[in-house]
C-alpha cells in the first residue's frame, strides 16, 4: 500500500507543467507542514488534469504550491517574472492547456515563469477567494525570495490569471498591503505586492456578479467593483483584456480600468467584439507582451521610428482628387474658411477586397492634417489591397456655428461620393467605413452615429443616397464626453458626470467601431471607453485597444514591438474578424 501511494505521488508530481505540455518542473510548497491558514479537509491543490490521473490521492495532494516552467533561452532572458494563476471559479484549477500556448509567448519574450497551484475547491464558511488569496500571497513572497537565486529583479514580478485566476490576480494587485492571513514565519516580512498584472476576461469584479455571473451585465445602476479590491498605495499597472459577450461582463474591466486611470496608474485596456468568456488566443496575447514591453518590464524600449518612415507615399501609390461639391454649391459658407473641400483616392495596386475605408484627419476642426494622419493609413490598407478615401474638409471653424459643421457636412458628403462612385471601381458601394484621430476621431463618430440627420439641405441627386457607415474606427477621439467638450478632459472623464456629448445620436444605422486610444492622452481614454460602453448597451459588438503611457498623437513615433508600432494591425483584424474587408 506505501508503494503504490509513492508511485501515485510521484506520478502526480511528474504530472505538474505536464498539463501544460512543459517538462515538470521544481515545485516548492507554499507553507511549513502543519501551518497552512484555514486549511479545510475538502480543498485539494491541483490541476484538473492531475485530479483526474489514475492513482490521485487527494491526502497527498493538500498542499497549494508553485512549479517553475523551463527557463528562458540565455539570449533572451530577462530579469522579469510572471506567476501564472489559472481559473476554474474557484472550484478547480483548469487553465493548463489553454494557458500553454501564452506560456510559450511568455518564454519565447524571456520572461521567467512559475505557475501557482492553489487551493479548491472553493472554502466553506469564507470569502470564496480567500484560501486562494493567502496562497496567492505566499507565493509572491516567495517567489520575490528566490529572486536572487533565479536570476530575475524582485520588483519586476507579474501576475496573470483567467476568470477566477484573473480576479485573484486583481486580488494580489490591489489589495497587497491587506493582510490575507497571520504570519507563519520570517518569510511573512517579505513584501506580497506585485509590479504588474495581466487580467483576462476577470470574474467576480462587479457587484452584481460577487460568486457568478453578472445578473444585470454589470449595467445596474448601482453597480459598483468589488469592494474587495482595496487598490491601496501599492497598486501596480495592468493590461486588461475582455470579451464583449462575456457573461462576466466586460464592464468589470472598463470600471478596473476607469480606477487605475483616476489613481493615475499606467494601464492597458483590450476589448473584443464578439468573443465569450476563457482565455485570450495567443496572437491576441502579443498584446500583452507589447504591454510589458511599453513598460520597460523587459528591458529598455528600442529606439522609436517616425510614423512616416514606415508609411510614407511612394510613386506607386495611385490617386486621383476630387472636388466634393459642386461649383458655389457649398452649404453654409464661412468667410474664414479659404478653400474648397475635396477628396482623394488612393488605390492599391492589387485590390483583394472591394470594401472601401474613408479617412478623415484630425487637427481640432481648425486645420485638417491630411498628410500627418491621413496619408500613412492610405498607404497602409493599400498594402492591404483595399481602397482608402482620405477627405480634405473644411477649416479652420466656422463661424458662429458648431465647430464641427462644416466638417460634418463634408464628411456626409463624401460618403455619399464614394457610395455613389463605388460601383463603376469595382468596389461594394455597401462596405465603407470611416476612421478619423483626434477632432476627426469626434467627426467619425458625428457620421457613424448621425447617419439619420442631415448635416445639410440636399443640392442634387447624389444626397439621395445614404450616408450610413458600415464600421467605423475612432482613433483618439476628442470632444467625446461633457468634460473635455472643446478641451482636454477635465475629469480625465472618469466622473459619472462626465457623459457623452449630446450631438450624438447613436440611431439606428450606427455601425460597430474599433477605438484606439493613448492611456497617457489629455483628450482621455475614457471619451473611447465611454463610448464602447454605449454601443454594447445597443448591442452592438466592438473592439477597443488603450496603450499605456501613450498620448495623443501616439502612432507619430513609437518603438518596436509595442502596441503603438503595431496598432493600425488591430484595425485590420477588426474588419476581419467582422467579415468587412472580404
Amino acid at each position: 500500500m506505501a508503494k503504490a501511494r509513492t508511485c501515485s505521488l510521484l506520478a502526480a508530481l511528474a504530472a505538474g507543467l505536464s498539463a501544460f505540455g512543459f517538462p515538470a518542473g521544481e515545485k516548492i510548497p507554499l507553507w511549513p507542514q502543519g501551518m497552512m491558514p484555514d486549511a479545510q479537509g475538502h480543498q485539494i491543490a491541483a490541476t484538473t488534469e492531475e485530479a483526474k490521473a489514475p492513482g490521485f490521492v487527494p491526502d497527498e495532494n493538500r498542499m497549494p504550491h508553485l512549479q517553475w516552467f523551463e527557463q528562458p533561452k540565455a539570449d533572451v532572458r530577462t530579469d522579469a517574472c510572471m506567476i501564472i494563476i489559472s481559473g476554474g471559479g474557484y472550484h478547480c484549477c483548469c487553465d493548463g492547456p489553454a494557458f500553454e500556448p501564452l506560456v510559450r509567448k511568455l518564454l519565447d519574450a524571456g520572461v521567467n515563469c512559475v505557475n501557482l497551484t492553489y487551493r479548491t475547491p472553493r472554502p466553506k464558511g469564507l470569502p470564496i477567494y480567500k484560501t486562494a488569496w493567502e496562497d496567492g500571497q505566499r507565493a509572491v513572497r516567495i517567489v520575490r525570495a528566490e529572486a536572487a537565486k533565479r536570476g530575475y529583479n524582485p520588483e519586476k514580478i507579474g501576475v496573470m490569471g483567467c476568470s477566477a485566476g484573473s480576479h485573484l490576480s486583481i486580488m494580489l494587485a490591489t489589495t497587497s498591503q491587506t493582510p490575507a492571513y497571520e504570519p507563519v514565519d520570517e518569510l511573512d516580512k517579505v513584501p506580497c505586492h506585485v509590479n504588474w498584472a495581466i487580467p483576462m476576461c476577470p470574474a467576480y469584479a462587479l457587484t452584481d456578479g460577487l460568486e457568478g455571473v453578472n445578473a444585470t451585465g454589470g449595467n445596474g445602476p448601482d453597480v459598483k467593483l468589488n469592494p474587495s479590491f482595496a487598490f491601496d498605495a501599492k497598486t501596480c499597472p495592468m493590461c486588461l483584456f475582455h470579451g464583449g459577450k462575456d457573461p462576466y461582463s466586460p464592464i468589470g474591466s472598463t470600471q478596473i480600468y476607469r480606477q487605475l486611470r483616476r489613481m493615475k496608474i499606467p494601464a492597458e485596456l483590450h476589448l473584443d467584439a464578439d468573443r465569450g468568456h476563457g482565455p485570450v488566443k495567443a496572437p491576441a496575447f502579443e498584446r500583452a507582451i507589447e504591454f510589458m514591453r511599453q513598460m520597460e518590464f523587459l528591458g529598455p524600449l528600442g529606439r522609436p521610428v517616425a510614423q512616416d518612415h514606415r508609411y510614407m507615399p511612394d510613386h506607386t501609390l495611385r490617386t486621383e482628387k476630387e472636388m466634393l461639391w459642386p461649383a458655389g454649391r457649398i452649404p453654409d459658407p464661412s468667410a474664414n474658411q479659404k478653400y474648397e473641400p475635396y477628396l482623394v483616392w488612393f488605390m492599391p495596386q492589387k485590390l483583394t477586397t472591394r470594401a472601401i475605408q474613408v479617412v478623415v484627419p484630425g487637427g481640432g476642426y481648425k486645420f485638417c492634417n491630411f498628410n500627418g494622419e491621413g496619408t500613412p493609413v492610405a498607404h497602409y490598407f493599400n498594402e492591404k489591397g483595399m481602397t482608402t478615401v482620405v477627405v480634405m474638409y473644411r477649416c479652420p471653424r466656422p463661424e458662429g456655428k458648431a465647430k464641427h459643421l462644416s466638417a460634418w457636412q463634408d464628411a456626409q458628403r463624401a460618403i455619399r461620393m464614394v457610395r455613389a462612385e463605388a460601383p463603376k471601381r469595382g468596389l461594394d458601394p455597401n462596405r465603407i467605413g470611416i476612421m478619423g484621430f483626434s477632432a476627426g476621431g469626434h467627426l467619425t463618430l458625428m457620421t457613424a452615429t448621425n447617419a439619420k440627420t442631415p448635416a445639410y439641405e440636399p443640392i442634387d441627386e447624389m444626397d439621395k443616397l445614404s450616408c450610413a457607415v458600415q464600421w467605423a474606427c475612432p482613433t483618439y477621439p476628442a470632444y467625446v464626453l461633457t468634460d473635455g467638450a472643446d478641451k482636454p478632459n477635465a475629469q480625465g472623464g472618469n466622473e459619472d458626470d462626465a457623459t457623452i456629448v449630446p450631438e450624438f445620436s447613436f440611431d439606428d444605422e450606427t455601425p460597430p467601431m474599433c477605438f484606439t486610444h493613448g492611456d497617457a492622452d489629455g483628450w482621455a481614454a475614457m471619451n473611447s471607453v465611454k463610448a464602447w460602453e454605449k454601443l454594447r448597451l445597443m448591442g452592438l459588438q466592438s473592439d477597443l485597444h488603450t496603450l499605456a503611457k501613450r498620448g495623443h498623437c501616439f502612432q507619430f513615433s513609437a518603438s518596436p514591438g509595442t502596441g503603438s508600432y503595431t496598432w493600425l494591425d488591430r484595425l485590420w483584424e477588426f474588419l476581419a474578424r467582422k467579415g468587412f474587408n472580404k
